[in-house]
């Protein structure tokens, strides 16, 4: 988020205040005051900095009860306590702190054999900061290899096709890398990319495709293998080559445990990358995203940097360049920790959750379902046409009164005429809190219908961005 900066204000020297507030010095503690806009003049004993800042920290979310978002809210103790004591090490530093560098390379070698790497000597990936800049990574690996087919001093413009329900990472990719996004637009029942519509608007510069396995918006999957298909038939006419990058910034860690059967990852050949968040349901806290390429020929060898850094030579493929090596020991732990049965029941038990919840809130009546759970462990659903004294964004700010976090949002171009809340089920959120959202629910439910009309509309809503 950007901020603007704003003129600092000063307290006067004295504040009244409890000196029971506090544990330890309580006649500064009645005097000090966080700093706003400027650094104060004096320290203050770390107890108190302390007592402060967890105070106001209290006015935060609950993130247990945060169905907002997908970035993981819980882990084990024993996670927890390996990221405190990694908490120092930096990430780019391989030549220091080797064995994390070595827990990095073996998180890509287990991707590469879930995600069905034809030959995993062959695949190159690395740790991302998150999904957004391993989509940036893949995305400028496609740009170059389109670019490096382009006579010299080209005037051509490279494009990318992406179904409109794309996370904002793509956009701002093709903002920042002055690549046209060709966006689909959702259509009736269609709210994702289909395999005709990306074929219809690829052309010799369409530098890929963008398939969403797990749309943001209903937690629904995009049909990879048929957009591959429809992409050969597309070569077969007109001999553009165009690879398939995956964005499985969620599905990429649920599909391969709940949908063995389901062909969408470097099984295809058409598929030239693939990202995911560990911080997803990867089930580390965030943040951490990894990024693969099948092959190392799908990334350009003049963007991977070799850089002489305290003593050795490493290369580098990264937009940031110092950041966290915690959440990479994070990801090892967890793999080590469950294995693909570990996997399984967690996710299966989210699903599980989520199409429970999803058949219970369709029972009560006032609700459609826009989808079920049965993909990514998320569902959106709406009201039905015979509700008339609320809207979703009342449902949705009557659920926060009680701390639940239940985002209310309006679709994308071509169904903005479609409003929706949002459920995402995450490991630890159990059928237990499932029965208290349900119990919390159907208690508001009769004051939203004694409502005379809706109370607040779209513009004044929750702002949806994951």
């Amino acid at each position: 988020m950007l901020h603007s900066g704003q003129v600092p204000q000063r307290y006067p020297a004295g504040r009244g205040g409890n000196p029971f507030a506090t544990v330890a010095n309580p006649v500064l503690a009645q005097r000090v005051a966080p700093p706003l806009h400027a650094l104060a003049e004096d320290p203050v004993p770390a107890e108190v900095a302390w007592q402060l800042v967890h105070d106001e920290l209290m006015l935060d979310g609950n993130a247990r009860l945060n169905l907002a978002t997908f970035v993981t809210t819980w882990m084990e103790p024993q996670a927890r306590l390996l990221m405190a004591e990694c908490v120092d090490k930096n990430m780019i530093d391989k030549d220091e702190y080797p064995q994390t560098a070595e827990f990095e390379q073996r998180c890509v070698n287990i991707l590469a054999d879930l995600w069905h790497a034809p030959d995993p000597a062959e695949v190159v990936g690395c740790s991302t900061t998150g999904s957004s800049e391993a989509g940036m990574l893949a995305g400028m690996a496609l740009k170059r290899r389109w670019a490096a087919r382009q006579p010299v001093g080209s005037p051509r413009r490279p494009n990318l096709v992406m179904g409109i329900n794309v996370q904002v990472c793509w956009e701002k990719f093709c903002n920042y890398w002055e690549v046209e996004p060709r966006l689909v637009p959702m259509a009736g029942d269609r709210l994702h990319l289909s395999a005709a519509e990306a074929a219809a608007r690829c052309d010799e510069n369409t530098i890929g495709v963008v398939a969403v396995l797990g749309s943001t918006f209903d937690g629904s999957y995009e049909p990879v293998a048929e957009i591959a298909a429809a992409l050969d038939r597309v070569q077969e006419r007109h001999g553009w080559d165009i690879p398939v990058h995956v964005d499985g910034a969620s599905g990429g860690m649920v599909a391969p445990f709940l949908d063995p059967d389901l062909v969408w990852d470097f099984q295809l050949p058409r598929v030239a990358s693939i990202n995911t968040s560990g911080h997803k349901y990867g089930l580390v806290y965030p943040g951490v995203g990894w990024v693969l390429w099948r092959h190392r020929t799908a990334l350009p060898e003049d963007l991977i940097f070799t850089v002489n850094y305290l003593g050795g030579n490493m290369p580098t493929f990264a937009l940031n360049f110092s950041r966290p090596g915690a959440e990479v020991v994070a990801q090892y732990y967890t793999f080590f920790r469950l294995g693909r049965g570990g996997f399984r029941a967690v996710q299966q038990a989210a699903r599980d959750v989520a199409t429970y919840l999803a058949g219970q809130m369709a029972a009560m009546g006032p609700f459609r379902l826009i989808s079920r759970g049965d993909q990514l462990p998320v569902f959106a659903f709406t009201t039905t046409d015979q509700v008339s004294a609320f809207n979703v964004f009342d449902v949705s700010r009557r659920l926060r009164e009680r701390g639940w976090q239940v985002p209310a949002y309006t679709f994308p171009a071509e169904r903005t005429d479609l409003a929706a809340l949002r459920i995402v089920v995450r490991n630890g959120f159990t059928h237990d809190l499932a029965d208290l959202l349900l119990t919390d629910l159907a208690r508001l439910l009769p004051e939203l219908h004694a409502q005379p009309g809706p109370l607040r509309s779209a513009p004044g809503a929750t702002g949806f961005h994951h």
